[in-house]
């Protein structure tokens, strides 16, 4: 026992020497293994941080929910878009059937969009989004209100031109948040009357809703003054609790083609989008390159590791010269 740890010593005394003497050898091997070190926790950290920012823009969407449109939101390289093109829009007379029909359903919205230009005296937003939505999409989605209030109840029935904006127009049309609730806003030669801004959300790594960039209205207004048809309308359904997400859309299947009177021949002209579905991509691709970030997080050890044992090989075959 005492033998070894006499060995010990000496071998723990004569590294200290060699670190001593060769102080560039000491610095590149430390330097050499920081680097590996460094670009493990670097690129992992990076794709944590970026699986949870996506991951947090998905629930944005809405848990446990169903986006009935006729476009089918999984995409890919044989997307065959001409055949969804063809298929007619969902309609809000849908929504209401939907209503009634589905047992599992907590919530259901309709909801349309377009582009248009925002005017408060010489200020100017061009390209901004206007969100068309009825009364239970608050529900569904968490629109956080910074100053004012959000849509009631008599808005909707009334179909009244009042509008609650985002962050981002209010900072550029009024200068201040604070300063739009009361104001009008002006687009395509009509006036809407700001009740509400939505706090701020920052910028969304997977589209959707941009609730930075847009005003939301009443569905009746929207309706009014634009064609639902030429507006991408969708229908989105939130389950009750402890409902699976599957269920809910198997169950919202065959209500909507009993609902167009599809034979059991016919293929379906609508997709109920399953947000979960969205998730689970997230899942597969960031562990793709998770794995990707551990391979060069090991090839950076590796190259590390061989400058290191570089070193220690010269150092070793040094040292019986420098005894003689």
């Amino acid at each position: 026992m005492v033998k070894l740890l006499s060995i010990l010593w000496n071998s723990f005394r004569m590294a200290l020497q060699e670190l001593k003497v060769n102080k560039l050898r000491t610095f590149l091997s430390l330097f050499g293994i920081t680097i590996g070190i460094f670009c493990i926790i670097g690129v992992l950290a990076t794709v944590d941080s970026l699986e949870r920012k996506v991951q947090n823009d998905i629930k944005t969407l809405g848990s446990n929910t169903i986006y009935i449109d006729k476009w089918n939101y999984g995409g890919g390289p044989d997307y065959p878009w001409w055949k969804y093109m063809k298929r007619p829009n969902v309609k809000i007379e849908e929504l209401d059937a939907l209503k009634q029909k589905s047992e599992l359903a907590a919530y259901a919205a309709f909801f349309v969009s377009r582009n248009v230009n925002y005017s408060y005296l010489d200020n100017i937003l061009n390209n901004t989004s206007i969100y068309g939505v009825t009364g239970e999409f608050n529900n569904i989605q968490t629109i956080d209100i910074e100053t004012g209030r959000y849509l009631i109840e008599s808005d909707f029935l009334r179909g009244s031109a009042v509008g609650v904006i985002g962050f981002k127009v209010a900072e550029e049309l009024y200068g201040k948040a604070e300063k739009a609730v009361g104001k009008e806003i002006s687009f395509g030669g009509r006036k809407v009357y700001v009740v509400g801004v939505i706090k701020k959300q920052g910028q969304s790594f997977i589209g959707g809703f941009n609730y930075d960039d847009c005003m939301i209205v009443p569905y009746r207004y929207f309706a009014s003054i634009y064609s639902p048809e030429t507006s991408s309308p969708n229908i989105i359904v939130q389950g009750k609790p402890k409902i699976a997400s599957s269920a809910l859309q198997d169950e919202l299947n065959g209500v909507m083609r009993q609902l167009r009177k599809l034979s059991p021949t016919q293929e379906d002209n609508f997709t109920c989008n399953d947000v979960a579905m969205f998730s689970e991509q997230v899942n597969g691709f960031f562990g793709q390159v998770t794995a990707g970030g551990w391979a060069i997080a090991g090839l950076s050890l590796i190259v590390g590791a061989f400058g290191v044992a570089n070193i220690m090989f010269v150092t070793v075959r040094e040292r019986p010269a420098r005894l003689d």
